[in-house]
C-alpha cells in the first residue's frame, strides 16, 4: 500500500471508529509495523496542524484518535447546543492528581493522603471516565484499585503519563503534598482547558468524616 493511500485509510478507521483506537489494532487491520504506522500518523498530524484544519489526529499513550481542534471547541458548542461540563472542583482535582501521580491506588490510599473520605468524590471521576478500575490489590479484603483513563490524558492535552509536570518535591507528605500534587494538574489545565498488580499492602487509615458535593 502506498504512503499516501495508507494515510487515507487511517484517516477512514480512526473517522469511523469515533474512539481511541490501539496501535496494535491499527497494524493488524492495515497490514503494517510498528515504525511505519507511527510514521504515516505522524506524517498526519503534521499535515493537519500545518493547514489548520478542524480536526487533528491525537496519540493517547499507545492509541490513536481523531478528534475536533480545540481552538473551534466554541463554534462546535455553539453549532450542536451541546452544554459544556463542568469544570472539576477542588476536591475532584486533588483526588484527580493522587492518582495520577501513584496509580493504581486504592480509595483508602487516597484517603489518607487527603485525611477525608474520598468515596463521593471518586465516584464522580468515574462518572467523567477521569479514572477507571485497575484490578485488585493482593492483600487481605482485596480492595479495588483505581488509575487515570484515556479520556484523562485527552482531557489534559498528554499523550502519556510520562508528560506530567514534575513533582516540585516528592518528600513531602499529607497535605502539603496534595497541595503540590493539585498545583501541577492545575499548571495543565491553564495550558489546557478541560472540555467542560501487586505490591506493599497500603495501611489502612482511621475512619473519616464523610465528604460532601
Amino acid at each position: 500500500m502506498e504512503i499516501k493511500e495508507l494515510e487515507s485509510a487511517l484517516e477512514g478507521v480512526l473517522f469511523a471508529a469515533g474512539e481511541p483506537v490501539p496501535v496494535e489494532r491499527l497494524c493488524l487491520g492495515l497490514e503494517v509495523d510498528r515504525p511505519t504506522l507511527d510514521a504515516v500518523a505522524q506524517r498526519l498530524m503534521d499535515q493537519y496542524s500545518y493547514d489548520r484544519r478542524g480536526i487533528r489526529l491525537v496519540k493517547l499513550d499507545t492509541s490513536y484518535q481523531l478528534c475536533s481542534a480545540p481552538e473551534f471547541a466554541g463554534y462546535i458548542r455553539k453549532t450542536l447546543e451541546s452544554r459544556k461540563p463542568a469544570r472539576l472542583s477542588q476536591p475532584a482535582l486533588e483526588v484527580l492528581s493522587i492518582i495520577a501521580y501513584y496509580q493504581p491506588v486504592t480509595r483508602a490510599y487516597v484517603d489518607q493522603v487527603r485525611g477525608v473520605d474520598s468515596s463521593y468524590t471518586m465516584g464522580l471521576l468515574l462518572e467523567r471516565e477521569l479514572i477507571e478500575e485497575a484490578g485488585r490489590l493482593a492483600v487481605p479484603g482485596r480492595p479495588v484499585q483505581f488509575k487515570t483513563t484515556k479520556n484523562f490524558l485527552r482531557s489534559f492535552g498528554l499523550s502519556s503519563l510520562d508528560e506530567l509536570p514534575e513533582l516540585p518535591n516528592q518528600s513531602q507528605e499529607g497535605s502539603q503534598l496534595t497541595l503540590e500534587l493539585e498545583a501541577s494538574l492545575a499548571r495543565l489545565r491553564e495550558a489546557e482547558t478541560l472540555e467542560e498488580g501487586e505490591g506493599e499492602a497500603q495501611p489502612e487509615p482511621p475512619e473519616l468524616p464523610a465528604e460532601g458535593p
